[in-house]
């Protein structure tokens, strides 16, 4: 059996989106290398339960670094300290007996939190919804490899497409900027040929839309890319931009 040890923690406690949050102390005596960061929470919230309190609220779904839900902000990093690493994929031998740990919800104006750790990422659902479709009747899908593709653009657009939606990107971003989310979802669907005639103007829905839930604009910090979970590169904001400037040139209109 795994030896255990003692990890303090401070958590971010809010009821809800228009009550006053805070940060509350904990202790977990109970953690041992082999857990996860969320297994870590399980076993707080345990705790809590036991001592007549309520538990904390935080995200989760595959807990395999697979759904982007579980969007934390540990020791003021997006996803924690290892790179390329979700939340629930950040294992306990990452630290020490006695570690102080904060944890925090991913914070932006277009991320409103709706208890604890739980924030509304709709915004992001939003976006994909301006754009993210083609708007003729295409019938089935067609049989497999019926519309040749070269393999380094298929790559590419398969590199972006593991963007997991986290938001890691927006809460690491100096002005909460979704343009690498917005940039990725774009790049996927608009280097393969199904996307390309109707390029320009999903760039230009989705791009406006983006604006219009809240997001800041990219000054290329970089921090979106240095913690995102899938390591998506912020070559996608520079072909976001790119096909934005062209559409605005052609006149294209959302």
């Amino acid at each position: 059996m795994a030896e255990t040890f003692t990890i303090y923690l401070k958590v971010w406690r809010q009821d809800g989106p228009d009550k006053p949050g805070k940060l509350v102390d904990y202790t977990c005596d109970q953690v041992n290398e082999h857990m996860s960061f969320l297994e870590m929470l399980d076993v707080l919230n345990e705790q809590i339960i036991a001592d007549g309190g309520e538990p904390i609220e935080f995200d989760y779904d595959c807990r395999e670094g697979i759904c982007g839900s579980c969007n934390l902000m540990i020791n003021g990093k997006a996803h924690g300290p290892k790179a390329m690493t979700c939340s629930c994929q950040l294992h306990m031998r990452n630290y020490s007996d006695g570690d102080t740990i904060t944890v925090e919800p991913f914070r932006a104006k277009a991320f409103p939190v709706i208890k604890d750790l739980v924030v509304d990422r709709s915004a992001f659902d939003r976006i994909i919804e301006a754009g993210g479709y083609i708007s003729v009747k295409t019938g089935s899908a067609p049989d497999a490899n019926s519309i040749p593709v070269e393999k380094s653009t298929s790559d590419t657009a398969f590199d972006y497409a593991t963007c997991i939606g986290c938001g890691a990107c927006v809460a690491a971003c100096p002005n909460s900027s979704a343009s690498l989310f917005t940039g990725a979802k774009l790049a996927h669907l608009n280097r393969l040929p199904q996307g390309e005639p109707e390029r320009m103007r999903r760039t230009v829905n989705m791009v406006e839309q983006m604006e219009e839930e809240g997001f800041g604009d990219c000054s290329n910090f970089a921090e979106c890319e240095a913690v995102c979970p899938k390591g998506i590169s912020i070559s996608a904001i520079a072909e976001m931009r790119k096909n934005y400037m062209k559409a605005a040139f052609a006149g294209e209109e959302a």
